[in-house]
């Protein structure tokens, strides 16, 4: 995997990735303690609705973006993106009222939702090699998992030498050294985009989206995000749950459950490079997909038990499983993307990617915590485990094997056009 690192461009690219993380997770812990000291008690309100609008941001503005981003030059786009992102860092110390807090997060999101399917359909054209983007997607993957261990623990230790407020000055310098790296990477040209060839506004935004339903892999990919989705909500939202309250461990135990699904993750993420070289892409993403009721059949024989002290390590197994489950899906689904549409096409389809996936965040996120909160833990895993299951089922059904597997082929690129008409 080091390898794809000595690209120069690649390797500036990922740098501004895994800073701009940094900098994310710094204000992820920085916003919980503003959020405290504006709502003191409700501060969980007020974070509930900040994460809703920040969904909201993703579905809505991402695909409204892709046409205007096909037009702009690509340097400019994501270095104005982070610029925009630190600017808006350097404002959220300055609120006094949650309302101010939500069209903040709102504006960060919306330059996220820029930023992001723009970076990740870069990357494809710095590394036209398979194998090589194989290794891309996998080194994306430990990024975003290694950003959710290790940035909690560096704002504990600046959080032991300065005030929170400092953590909005780390997540903006963040966001410069991310805007510098651009700047200073070596950017292929830009492909023709075709996308720009509809005939209005409204049909350029949903070409990505009508990709998607026009395409079996892709409907499938659709399931399967809905699947991962329904398995992330469980350990984001309930995770402090089962361990404060069903098995009543102490806070640490918190950080080891959510430490259990990013090893998992990791795991696969590290592996699957070589694995990807022997198996389909659609073996290894329903495997997946497949493995997630089966975890939510564990987390159902946990959660009916009324004690024992094997819950403990059977909770951190079943966490490492979700894990791993969720990284067989993500970490090859640009691999797929990349197949799915023309060079020129990819900001829309990556854009629609970005967008349905967190379309279904944002259907399990209250899911998981309404059912948990008024129903109970067994009724939220069994209802978050038949959206799996259901999920998992029709990505199956949609994917049938040996679509798509020639490499270079688009098989959607009439469809594509033809939706556009």
């Amino acid at each position: 995997m080091p390898s794809v690192l000595r690209d120069r461009t690649y390797r500036r690219l990922f740098g501004a990735q895994v800073i701009a993380l940094s900098g994310t997770g710094l204000a992820t812990v920085a916003l919980g303690l503003l959020a405290y000291d504006l709502a003191g008690a409700e501060a969980g309100s007020v974070l509930g609705t900040a994460l809703a609008i920040k969904m909201v941001a993703y579905v809505v503005i991402a695909p409204a973006i892709a046409p205007v981003a096909d037009r702009l030059p690509r340097r400019a786009l994501l270095a104005g993106s982070d610029l925009v992102r630190a600017g808006i860092a350097l404002c959220l110390p300055l609120v006094s009222q949650v309302w101010q807090v939500y069209v903040l997060i709102f504006l960060l999101q919306t330059a996220s939702a820029a930023f992001t399917p723009a970076f990740q359909a870069l990357i494809p054209e710095v590394l036209p090699e398979e194998r090589d983007y194989t290794r891309a997607l996998s080194l994306s993957r430990l990024a975003y998992d290694l950003e959710s261990l290790f940035s909690p623990a560096l704002a504990a230790a600046l959080l032991s030498m300065a005030t929170y407020d400092r953590l909005f000055l780390g997540t903006a310098a963040g966001f410069l050294a991310s805007s510098a790296l651009v700047v200073s990477a070596a950017l292929p040209r830009r492909a023709r985009a075709s996308a720009g060839s509809g005939p209005g506004a409204y049909a350029r935004a949903t070409a990505g989206a009508r990709l998607f339903l026009a395409t079996p892999q892709l409907r499938s990919l659709l399931a399967m995000n809905l699947a991962v989705a329904a398995a992330g909500a469980v350990v984001t939202v309930n995770s402090v749950v089962y361990v404060r309250e069903f098995l009543g461990l102490s806070a640490g135990w918190v950080a080891l459950a959510l430490g259990a699904y990013g090893a998992g993750s990791m795991a696969v993420a590290l592996a699957l490079p070589r694995i990807l070289e022997n198996r389909p892409d659609r073996r290894v993403m329903l495997t997946g997909a497949l493995l997630l009721p089966a975890a939510f059949g564990a987390l159902g024989v946990i959660t009916s038990a009324d004690s024992g002290g094997w819950r403990r390590p059977a909770l951190l197994g079943t966490w490492a499983v979700f894990g791993a489950a969720c990284s067989m899906v993500l970490t090859p689904a640009g691999r797929v993307l990349r197949r799915a549409a023309p060079e020129g096409d990819r900001t829309a389809v990556f854009a629609a990617q970005f967008s349905l996936s967190h379309a279904a965040w944002l259907l399990t996120y209250p899911l998981a915590g309404w059912a948990g909160a008024k129903a109970g833990l067994g009724w939220a895993t069994a209802l978050l485990g038949a959206v799996a299951l259901a999920a998992a089922a029709v990505a199956a059904h949609q994917w049938p094997s040996g679509a798509g597997r020639r490499r270079g082929h688009h098989p959607v690129a009439e469809g594509l056009h033809a939706a556009r008409g």
